[in-house]
């Protein structure tokens, strides 16, 4: 029983896989690097929490091979934190993550586009829902993620319990440079030195030139308008964005993230970026009721699955602090952690999201009298 559980589970981790979200590079004050992303879906499979993985965990990055080849094992170099869930046998699957080395990255759906060959008969096979996991395990920068990918490992459509999930990824380190993944029927293709913005499909050369259908957006209001004779002063702010769109489709999502992290201002702060980049992220998030969605089949381990994608949760990572933020849907309340203290005792560990709702009720008496 233990074992058709744990398959239902991971059947789950991979449709969960099909959802939303977005994802965004953030520059902090002082050359703070950030990054954030939203996962947007109709569920999030049971289990799921921040894990904590320490440098020397062994792990696999292809499991359940269909064939009689043994699945290779590795221990990771660095210590990794992020979002995701532990699967049988030891392996983390991160959803996206930062290592103790400050690389962060999230994979994200890429329906329709994504297309992974069949595995080889040689070398490393990597399986696309644990990209995240075997880079943040052995990769140090952007540079050494491509490199790997390049050089050391074939991503392939090996299933994970049936099911091989449709993903594109984005990365970038303390550098700042954001690299963008995407394995199309026509090959891989490597984005080096990316706007650092990725939503879902179609891919990222196709978001990119979109955005010179918005050239005009500016973030200084437009001045007063004159029709013949007649002056128009503005009455309102906000008319330099005018044609922004607003609703919540990927190239809309793309759009208004770009430009959130275009005109960003660096806070005085690590607290002050992240409170930034959780606005800028709430720019692109579901709301409950607005992205009706059909409803994929429930695994045992599904709870609360409603008939609308929402952003179960938004992340954010600090590639300075080597912290990991994060707010639920239900509980906006900004809860963090901090790698650098988990490092200290070396112990796999996962946290609960904690989702819910926490309210701030002020008493009486902390009001200044007038």
């Amino acid at each position: 029983m233990a074992d058709i559980r744990q398959k239902e589970s991971l059947n789950g981790i991979a449709a969960a896989m099909q959802a939303g979200c977005s994802a965004i590079c953030w520059p902090g004050g002082d050359g703070r690097r950030l990054y954030g992303r939203n996962f947007d879906f109709d569920r999030l499979a049971q289990g799921t929490g921040i894990l904590f993985v320490p440098a020397g965990q062994a792990y696999q990055c292809c499991i359940d091979a269909q064939d009689d080849r043994p699945s290779e094992h590795f221990r990771s170099r660095y210590a990794a934190m992020g979002m995701g869930l532990m699967l049988p046998g030891g392996t983390a699957a991160f959803y996206d993550g930062i290592n103790e080395k400050g690389l962060m990255g999230a994979q994200l759906y890429y329906r329709n586009f994504a297309h992974f060959e069949a595995p080889p008969a040689q070398g490393t096979r990597l399986q696309p829902p644990l990209l995240v996991t075997h880079f943040l395990s052995q990769c140090a920068t952007v540079e050494e993620a491509v490199t790997m990918l390049q050089q050391e490992v074939t991503l392939c459509g090996v299933p994970l319990l049936g099911t091989v999930p449709p993903l594109h990824w984005m990365f970038s380190d303390r550098g700042g440079e954001a690299v963008v993944i995407e394995s199309d029927a026509d090959g891989l293709h490597i984005y080096r030195n990316s706007i650092g913005v990725m939503t879902n499909s179609p891919g990222y050369a196709w978001h990119r030139t979109h955005l010179l259908c918005f050239s005009g957006v500016q973030d200084a209001d437009r001045g007063a308008m004159q029709f013949g004779p007649e002056v128009i002063e503005s009455c309102f702010s906000g008319s330099g964005c005018s044609g922004l769109p607003g609703d919540w489709s990927s190239p809309s999502r793309f759009v208004r993230l770009a430009f959130l992290q275009k005109y960003a201002q660096p806070g005085a702060d690590e607290a002050a970026d992240v409170a930034n980049l959780f606005h800028a992220l709430q720019s692109a998030a579901f709301p409950l009721g607005m992205v009706r969605v059909e409803q994929a089949p429930a695994a045992a381990h599904d709870a609360d699955i409603r008939p609308f994608d929402y952003t179960v949760y938004s992340g954010v990572m600090c590639a300075d602090s080597l912290s990991y933020y994060w707010t639920s849907y239900e509980n906006q309340r900004i809860q963090g952690i901090s790698m650098k203290e988990l490092q200290k005792d070396g112990v796999v560990r996962r946290f609960e999201l904690g989702r819910t709702p926490d309210i701030l009720m002020r008493a009486p008496e902390e009001g200044q009298a007038l």
